[in-house]
């Protein structure tokens, strides 16, 4: 599908993870490293808990952030008018990361010990506490991070904590052997989509460039990375995590992070680039940035969908994690999921007399499973 050529000449990077002898952290998918730029860079409007252990954040929440787009029309209009008024906008306490797939725990904690140290981080101005992105059998995670993850749930209900359901993850299984193959699998009005997308011109050619090389500490090239990952965050309907410019900086000059940045260049012009993860086995897709409206016009986001598996096949990698949002497209793109929980405990009675009853309205990717991608969800949620 993608001339391979692009990829003959070019080396994985050194294998990261954590140092020899010690514990990894449970449920870390990602370089040890890159979790770590978390801490260093948060997201702008976070403030972190200087605890050690556990990795504790509070910002200024929407409530409204996750809501489905079927909340009864009775509500609709109020919920509206109050969120205007910044009346839905409440300091939240999150346990967890918004740059890993799941919240990263200390395997030295049980359950117990984990809900202690995120009660005694409570500050007395937090109106939620979550605990945020557990995995729910996820097929990305092992046997023992998953029943961890059910035993945490669990006390956390004894505690008073209730459970929504979180996004959906998507992943494809590399078990095919080329791109031809993969499409191939795909229901036949997909494929024609995808062929008469990738037909209206001569793609821009990947470049593929790891980070830690000496143009990623060149500040131009850095500005012009953030600028196209503000575009595509600009156009989001969800505005959660504006990660900083010092944060890909960071990033782009880490040899540790094992990240991986596709540069798509078209007519001497960057249109666009997908950073990515390499590590153990895992092609983890993070950001990606976008110049509009040529990205668009060479529908850049299917055609590096494609360049992303292709590169997966020829480098081995057993899975290619393609991230939490837009899961209506992905299921199109024949992607499986798997979705996350959320641990949340309502310290204003209440705040809490109102939002449990309506708990299952802020389940946004489920509901848009249970409504229109149910049978891709099914073997997998």
């Amino acid at each position: 599908m993608l001339p391979a050529r692009l990829l003959s000449d070019f080396t994985l990077p050194a294998k990261t993870g954590t140092r020899s002898g010690a514990a990894r952290p449970r449920n870390l998918l990602e370089p040890a490293a890159f979790a770590g730029l978390f801490r260093a860079c948060p997201p702008e409007g976070f403030v972190l808990s200087p605890c050690s252990d556990l990795c504790v954040f509070r910002t200024k929440y929407d409530l409204l952030t996750t809501a489905a787009g079927d909340i009864p029309a009775l509500l609709r209009r109020p919920a509206g008018f109050a969120r205007r008024l910044g009346l839905f906008r409440v300091q939240a306490a999150f346990v967890g990361s918004t740059v890993t797939e799941y919240a990263v725990l200390p395997r030295a904690y049980g359950p117990e010990d984990i809900l202690d140290a995120v009660l005694r981080e409570r500050d007395g101005n937090d109106s939620i506490t979550v605990i945020k992105d557990l995995p729910d059998a996820s097929p990305l995670q092992d046997a023992e991070d998953n029943a961890f993850a059910d035993a945490l749930v669990r006390a956390a209900r004894a505690r008073g904590f209730f459970t929504l359901c979180g996004q959906a993850l998507a992943y494809v299984p590399i078990d095919f052997s080329s791109t031809d193959e993969y499409l191939s699998r795909l229901s036949a009005s997909r494929r024609k989509d995808l062929r008469r997308k990738l037909k209206r011109g001569p793609p821009p050619e990947p470049e593929i460039i790891a980070c830690g090389d000496p143009r990623c500490s060149d500040p131009a090239f850095v500005d012009e990375i953030y600028t196209l990952y503000r575009a595509v965050f600009d156009r989001s309907e969800v505005h959660f995590d504006l990660l900083s410019r010092a944060f890909f900086a960071n990033l782009l000059q880490s040899r540790d992070a094992g990240a991986l940045l596709f540069l798509y260049r078209h007519k001497g012009e960057t249109v666009g680039w997908n950073l990515c993860l390499a590590h153990n086995g895992l092609l983890i897709d993070k950001y990606i940035g976008f110049r509009y409206p040529a990205a668009r016009d060479l529908n850049l986001y299917f055609l590096s969908w494609l360049f992303n598996l292709e590169y997966a096949v020829n480098n081995g990698f057993k899975t290619y994690i393609a991230g939490w949002t837009d899961p209506e497209v992905k299921a199109g793109l024949g992607a499986s999921f798997t979705f996350t929980r959320h641990s949340v405990l309502v310290h204003n009675p209440l705040l809490r007399a109102v939002l449990y009853p309506l708990r299952r309205f802020f389940e946004a990717d489920r509901a848009t499973f249970a409504r229109s991608v149910k049978p891709h969800a099914e073997n997998n949620a």
